[in-house]
């Protein structure tokens, strides 16, 4: 494991349209992001040419910068003892987020929450839509806010800036205005525009959602996931008024078996799930509480101690993600990895697709082209153990019933 494994409103958005902006102080006129500055002493008509998108990009780092330095130190990821099962799940939805999220279950007190916060610090960057509420892609119209895809459509250059993945809290008392957004009626009725205020899912889009205590969650917060989830986008109906936008996120979420079980209708929409038990070992015990008082202490100098391999495991999802559409899986394997499913009664195909995917990833991960039998192993209890039928008779693990049907047919 150590090796590898390691808004702006959308008013903002409507300025930049096709009409020329007047910057009267500097003598500019801005169309679609360039600005064109007539040099004194000559005539109008000799223009230089400058690129506001500097600009832009200038001040965007300085408030990167500002906000994280402000924000609250979180415990570094390659600082996290054990728990590789959690730990490699996580790795592969951010290399392959089509994978679909993972579903963390585990006793109170392991680490759940604190290894999905620390995932921050790893996200790559993305290419997004500047000033856009929901981290529309520029390059892929599915991933794309009605008003982008409409400027798209006229022809206008769209500014574009890199931002880091959004990870997004879901409280558990969050209402579902606020999840969804919002619609102002008062100026839809007086003014007759819609004045859409944006909720969790759309800064969620493009970006991962993590519930913690996820099986304590309202019901009609579940219909709301389920229905973004099953989609891709969100629907908001109001007073006769509709709204959509792009909501295509990773879904994490953490919880204790013991407080409730899941709906099976949002079970089997995390594309994974993993499993996280107590540590036994005394001396594990120990180097985590050590490791703990450590960053309670002194988190700025705990966190620069683990920067190098921070930074390594960086540059390794980097090169996963990046060398994910070369990787290739036997058809025999396929057809293996589909025999498993079928002979384990697994309902639907999802779990074909997301242990294809996984593995897939895993072998990125490792630095390959080509998946192996192994990399299959690995993963395929993660994205089969909640697809399982439960027999209230079964003794066994349902990830030991996996293991052994997946050795019967691979051998």
């Amino acid at each position: 494991m150590a090796s590898l494994l390691g808004t702006s409103s959308t008013a903002i958005l409507a300025s930049r349209r096709l009409s020329p902006l007047s910057v009267q102080n500097h003598g500019k006129k801005c169309y679609g992001g360039i600005g064109f500055q007539a040099k004194k002493g000559r005539s109008p008509w000799h223009l230089a040419v400058t690129n506001v998108a500097t600009d832009i990009n200038s001040v965007e780092q300085a408030q990167k910068l500002a906000s994280k330095e402000s924000q609250r130190p979180v415990y570094p990821f390659a600082a996290i003892v054990g728990q590789d099962e959690m730990k490699l799940c996580l790795l592969l939805n951010v290399i392959d987020p089509k994978i679909g999220g993972v579903m963390i279950m585990g006793d109170r007190g392991t680490g759940k929450s604190t290894t999905v916060r620390s995932l921050v610090d790893l996200l790559p960057e993305i290419q997004v839509v500047a000033g856009d509420p929901y981290n529309s892609d520029p390059q892929d119209p599915e991933s794309m806010g009605v008003e982008v895809r409409e400027l798209v459509i006229k022809g206008e250059q769209l500014p574009v800036v890199s931002t880091k993945i959004n990870m997004v809290d879901l409280p558990l008392g969050a209402t579902e205005d606020r999840v969804c957004g919002t619609i102002d009626i008062e100026k839809a009725l007086t003014e007759g525009v819609k004045a859409f205020e944006p909720g969790l899912l759309a800064k969620a889009n493009r970006g991962i959602l993590y519930v913690d205590e996820v099986n304590l969650l309202d019901d009609h917060l579940v219909d709301v996931l389920l229905d973004s989830a099953a989609s891709g986008w969100n629907t908001v109906e109001r007073e006769g008024i509709s709204i959509s936008h792009p909501a295509r996120f990773i879904l994490i979420g953490s919880g204790n078996p013991e407080e409730g079980e899941l709906r099976p209708q949002l079970l089997d929409r995390f594309g994974m799930h993993a499993q996280v038990g107590t540590v036994r070992d005394a001396e594990l015990r120990v180097k985590i509480v050590e490791e703990r008082s450590r960053f309670d202490k002194n988190p700025k100098e705990f966190r620069d101690s683990y920067k190098a391999e921070q930074e390594k495991l960086q540059q390794q999802i980097r090169s996963a993600r990046s060398n994910l559409s070369s990787v290739q899986i036997d058809q025999d394997l396929k057809v293996k990895i589909s025999k498993v499913c079928a002979e384990l009664n697994v309902d639907g195909l999802r779990g074909d697709i997301v242990s294809n995917r996984a593995a897939k990833a895993l072998a990125s991960l490792k630095g390959r082209d080509n998946v192996t039998p192994e990399d299959i192993a690995t993963v395929i209890p993660n994205c089969l153990r909640h697809r399982l039928r439960k027999d209230p008779l079964e003794s066994i693990d349902s990830g030991l019933l996996i293991i052994e049907k997946f050795y019967e047919v691979f051998t």
